[in-house]
Protein backbone atom coordinates (compact mmCIF):
# COMPACT_ATOMS: atom_id res chain seq x y z
CA UNK A 1 0.00 0.00 0.00
CA UNK A 2 1.25 3.47 -0.80
CA UNK A 3 1.96 5.94 1.97
CA UNK A 4 -1.17 7.95 1.19
CA UNK A 5 -3.35 4.85 1.56
CA UNK A 6 -4.12 4.66 -2.15
CA UNK A 7 -4.03 1.23 -3.74
CA UNK A 8 -3.09 -0.15 -7.12
CA UNK A 9 -6.17 -2.17 -8.07
CA UNK A 10 -6.72 -4.90 -10.63
CA UNK A 11 -10.07 -6.39 -11.58
CA UNK A 12 -10.79 -9.95 -12.66
CA UNK A 13 -14.26 -10.03 -14.18
CA UNK A 14 -15.57 -7.52 -16.72
CA UNK A 15 -19.30 -8.21 -16.56
CA UNK A 16 -21.83 -5.90 -14.94
CA UNK A 17 -20.12 -5.62 -11.57
CA UNK A 18 -16.34 -5.47 -12.00
CA UNK A 19 -16.02 -2.33 -14.14
CA UNK A 20 -18.45 -0.41 -11.90
CA UNK A 21 -16.54 -1.40 -8.76
CA UNK A 22 -13.36 -0.25 -10.49
CA UNK A 23 -14.89 3.07 -11.49
CA UNK A 24 -16.14 3.70 -7.96
CA UNK A 25 -12.77 2.92 -6.38
CA UNK A 26 -11.00 4.93 -9.05
CA UNK A 27 -13.27 7.84 -8.21
CA UNK A 28 -12.17 7.47 -4.58
CA UNK A 29 -8.58 8.05 -5.65
CA UNK A 30 -7.22 4.54 -6.15
CA UNK A 31 -5.30 3.59 -9.30
CA UNK A 32 -7.04 1.06 -11.56
CA UNK A 33 -4.15 -0.82 -13.14
CA UNK A 34 -5.93 -3.38 -15.28
CA UNK A 35 -9.02 -5.46 -15.96
CA UNK A 36 -9.56 -8.77 -17.68
CA UNK A 37 -11.31 -8.94 -21.05
CA UNK A 38 -15.11 -8.93 -21.11
CA UNK A 39 -17.75 -9.79 -23.66
CA UNK A 40 -18.69 -6.12 -24.17
CA UNK A 41 -15.45 -4.16 -24.39
CA UNK A 42 -17.17 -0.96 -25.51
CA UNK A 43 -19.18 -0.88 -22.30
CA UNK A 44 -16.09 -1.59 -20.20
CA UNK A 45 -14.15 1.15 -21.98
CA UNK A 46 -17.00 3.60 -21.39
CA UNK A 47 -16.86 2.98 -17.64
CA UNK A 48 -13.08 2.55 -17.32
CA UNK A 49 -11.56 4.57 -20.15
CA UNK A 50 -7.91 3.85 -20.82
CA UNK A 51 -7.59 0.99 -18.31
CA UNK A 52 -5.39 -1.77 -19.78
CA UNK A 53 -6.96 -5.12 -20.63
CA UNK A 54 -4.75 -7.83 -19.10
CA UNK A 55 -4.83 -11.55 -18.47
CA UNK A 56 -5.62 -12.62 -14.88
CA UNK A 57 -2.01 -13.48 -13.99
CA UNK A 58 -0.82 -10.04 -15.05
CA UNK A 59 -3.67 -8.36 -13.16
CA UNK A 60 -2.57 -10.14 -9.99
CA UNK A 61 1.12 -9.45 -10.58
CA UNK A 62 0.56 -5.69 -10.83
CA UNK A 63 -2.01 -5.20 -8.06
CA UNK A 64 -2.04 -4.50 -4.34
CA UNK A 65 -5.79 -5.17 -4.30
CA UNK A 66 -7.37 -7.73 -6.62
CA UNK A 67 -11.15 -7.50 -7.09
CA UNK A 68 -12.82 -10.76 -8.12
CA UNK A 69 -16.20 -10.04 -9.76
CA UNK A 70 -17.10 -13.31 -11.46
CA UNK A 71 -20.20 -15.55 -11.43
CA UNK A 72 -20.88 -17.48 -8.22
CA UNK A 73 -20.13 -20.90 -9.68
CA UNK A 74 -16.82 -19.75 -11.16
CA UNK A 75 -15.33 -18.15 -8.06
CA UNK A 76 -14.03 -21.23 -6.16
CA UNK A 77 -12.34 -22.70 -9.23
CA UNK A 78 -10.82 -19.36 -10.20
CA UNK A 79 -9.27 -18.80 -6.77
CA UNK A 80 -7.88 -22.33 -6.51
CA UNK A 81 -6.72 -22.42 -10.12
CA UNK A 82 -4.73 -19.22 -9.70
CA UNK A 83 -3.29 -20.62 -6.47
CA UNK A 84 -2.14 -23.71 -8.37
CA UNK A 85 -0.20 -21.34 -10.62
CA UNK A 86 1.36 -19.63 -7.59
CA UNK A 87 -0.23 -16.33 -8.58
CA UNK A 88 -1.26 -14.88 -5.22
CA UNK A 89 1.21 -12.64 -3.42
CA UNK A 90 1.93 -12.31 0.32
CA UNK A 91 0.23 -9.23 1.77
CA UNK A 92 -1.96 -8.74 -1.30
CA UNK A 93 -5.60 -7.83 -0.64
CA UNK A 94 -8.08 -10.09 -2.43
CA UNK A 95 -11.71 -8.96 -2.45
CA UNK A 96 -14.67 -10.75 -3.99
CA UNK A 97 -18.15 -9.31 -4.55
CA UNK A 98 -20.30 -12.44 -4.40
CA UNK A 99 -23.21 -12.37 -1.90
CA UNK A 100 -23.19 -16.09 -1.16
CA UNK A 101 -19.57 -16.55 -0.09
CA UNK A 102 -17.68 -15.18 2.87
CA UNK A 103 -13.90 -15.36 2.96
CA UNK A 104 -13.57 -19.15 3.21
CA UNK A 105 -13.73 -19.34 -0.59
CA UNK A 106 -10.48 -17.36 -0.69
CA UNK A 107 -8.60 -19.94 1.41
CA UNK A 108 -6.27 -21.01 -1.45
CA UNK A 109 -5.14 -17.38 -1.83
CA UNK A 110 -4.79 -17.00 1.94
CA UNK A 111 -2.53 -20.06 2.00
CA UNK A 112 -0.14 -18.10 -0.23
CA UNK A 113 -0.21 -15.06 2.06
CA UNK A 114 -3.06 -13.01 0.60
CA UNK A 115 -5.52 -11.08 2.79
CA UNK A 116 -9.19 -12.06 2.24
CA UNK A 117 -12.10 -9.62 2.02
CA UNK A 118 -15.72 -10.11 0.96
CA UNK A 119 -17.72 -6.98 0.06
CA UNK A 120 -21.11 -7.24 -1.64
CA UNK A 121 -22.96 -4.01 -2.51
CA UNK A 122 -26.72 -4.67 -2.34
CA UNK A 123 -27.42 -3.21 -5.77
CA UNK A 124 -29.00 -4.65 -8.91
CA UNK A 125 -26.11 -3.84 -11.24
CA UNK A 126 -26.80 -2.79 -14.82
CA UNK A 127 -23.15 -2.53 -15.79
CA UNK A 128 -23.44 1.17 -16.63
CA UNK A 129 -22.45 4.44 -14.98
CA UNK A 130 -25.97 4.63 -13.51
CA UNK A 131 -24.79 2.10 -10.94
CA UNK A 132 -22.37 4.63 -9.48
CA UNK A 133 -25.35 6.71 -8.33
CA UNK A 134 -27.07 3.61 -6.94
CA UNK A 135 -24.01 2.79 -4.85
CA UNK A 136 -24.23 6.09 -3.01
CA UNK A 137 -27.63 5.05 -1.59
CA UNK A 138 -26.80 1.38 -0.94
CA UNK A 139 -25.58 -0.86 1.83
CA UNK A 140 -22.78 -3.39 1.44
CA UNK A 141 -22.32 -6.67 3.28
CA UNK A 142 -18.74 -7.03 4.51
CA UNK A 143 -17.07 -10.16 5.82
CA UNK A 144 -13.40 -10.38 6.79
CA UNK A 145 -11.13 -11.62 9.57
CA UNK A 146 -11.30 -9.28 12.56
CA UNK A 147 -7.83 -7.72 12.10
CA UNK A 148 -8.65 -6.58 8.54
CA UNK A 149 -12.39 -5.95 8.90
CA UNK A 150 -11.77 -2.16 9.04
CA UNK A 151 -10.14 -2.41 5.59
CA UNK A 152 -13.24 -4.11 4.14
CA UNK A 153 -15.47 -1.52 5.79
CA UNK A 154 -13.36 1.35 4.47
CA UNK A 155 -13.49 -0.02 0.93
CA UNK A 156 -17.28 -0.33 1.17
CA UNK A 157 -17.44 3.32 2.23
CA UNK A 158 -15.20 4.30 -0.69
CA UNK A 159 -17.63 2.54 -3.02
CA UNK A 160 -20.25 4.92 -1.64
CA UNK A 161 -22.01 2.30 0.49
CA UNK A 162 -22.81 1.95 4.17
CA UNK A 163 -21.06 -1.21 5.40
CA UNK A 164 -22.93 -3.87 7.35
CA UNK A 165 -20.96 -6.75 8.87
CA UNK A 166 -22.30 -10.20 7.94
CA UNK A 167 -20.75 -13.20 9.67
CA UNK A 168 -19.12 -15.94 7.61
CA UNK A 169 -21.74 -18.50 8.65
CA UNK A 170 -24.58 -16.12 7.71
CA UNK A 171 -23.57 -15.40 4.13
CA UNK A 172 -25.74 -18.18 2.66
CA UNK A 173 -28.85 -16.83 4.45
CA UNK A 174 -27.90 -13.30 3.35
CA UNK A 175 -27.67 -14.38 -0.28
CA UNK A 176 -30.99 -16.24 -0.07
CA UNK A 177 -32.70 -13.14 1.34
CA UNK A 178 -31.47 -10.98 -1.54
CA UNK A 179 -32.39 -13.57 -4.16
CA UNK A 180 -35.87 -13.92 -2.69
CA UNK A 181 -36.44 -10.17 -2.77
CA UNK A 182 -35.20 -9.67 -6.33
CA UNK A 183 -36.80 -12.74 -7.92
CA UNK A 184 -40.14 -12.20 -6.18
CA UNK A 185 -40.19 -8.55 -7.24
CA UNK A 186 -39.44 -9.37 -10.87
CA UNK A 187 -42.04 -12.13 -10.95
CA UNK A 188 -44.80 -9.97 -9.45
CA UNK A 189 -44.07 -7.07 -11.81
CA UNK A 190 -44.15 -9.40 -14.83
CA UNK A 191 -47.48 -10.88 -13.76
CA UNK A 192 -49.03 -7.49 -13.01
CA UNK A 193 -47.93 -5.86 -16.26
CA UNK A 194 -49.18 -8.85 -18.23
CA UNK A 195 -52.62 -8.59 -16.60
CA UNK A 196 -52.78 -4.85 -17.24
CA UNK A 197 -51.83 -5.41 -20.85
CA UNK A 198 -54.69 -7.89 -21.22
CA UNK A 199 -56.97 -5.28 -19.66
CA UNK A 200 -56.00 -2.87 -22.41
CA UNK A 201 -53.93 -0.50 -20.26
CA UNK A 202 -51.19 1.11 -22.40
CA UNK A 203 -47.61 1.23 -21.05
CA UNK A 204 -48.40 -1.05 -18.08
CA UNK A 205 -44.90 -0.73 -16.61
CA UNK A 206 -45.15 3.04 -16.48
CA UNK A 207 -48.71 2.81 -15.16
CA UNK A 208 -47.56 0.68 -12.20
CA UNK A 209 -44.39 2.62 -11.44
CA UNK A 210 -45.72 5.02 -8.79
CA UNK A 211 -47.87 2.35 -7.16
CA UNK A 212 -45.06 -0.20 -6.92
CA UNK A 213 -42.47 2.27 -5.65
CA UNK A 214 -44.80 3.63 -2.97
CA UNK A 215 -45.91 0.13 -1.93
CA UNK A 216 -42.31 -1.05 -1.61
CA UNK A 217 -41.39 2.07 0.37
CA UNK A 218 -44.28 1.42 2.78
CA UNK A 219 -43.34 -2.26 3.10
CA UNK A 220 -39.73 -1.40 3.87
CA UNK A 221 -40.82 1.15 6.48
CA UNK A 222 -43.14 -1.37 8.10
CA UNK A 223 -40.34 -3.95 8.19
CA UNK A 224 -38.42 -1.73 10.59
CA UNK A 225 -41.34 -0.96 12.90
CA UNK A 226 -42.82 -3.01 15.79
CA UNK A 227 -46.03 -3.48 13.78
CA UNK A 228 -43.98 -5.27 11.15
CA UNK A 229 -43.33 -8.04 13.69
CA UNK A 230 -47.02 -8.47 14.58
CA UNK A 231 -48.80 -10.97 12.29
CA UNK A 232 -52.17 -9.47 13.23
CA UNK A 233 -51.18 -5.93 12.37
CA UNK A 234 -51.83 -6.33 8.63
CA UNK A 235 -55.28 -7.80 9.31
CA UNK A 236 -56.46 -4.62 11.00
CA UNK A 237 -55.86 -2.48 7.94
Amino acid sequence: MRRDGRLGIGIIGAGRVGPVIGAALGGAGHAILGITRGSDQERVEAILPGVPVLDPLEVIRRSELVVLAVPHDELPGLVSGLADLGAWQPGQLVLHTDPGFGTDVLAPAVAQGAIPLAVHPAVAFTGTSMDLRQLTHAYAAVTAPAPVLPIAQALAVELGCEPVVVAEESRAAYAEALETATEFSRSIVRQSTDLLGRAGVPNPGRYLSALIHSTVDHALSDAGSPAGDDPAASLDG
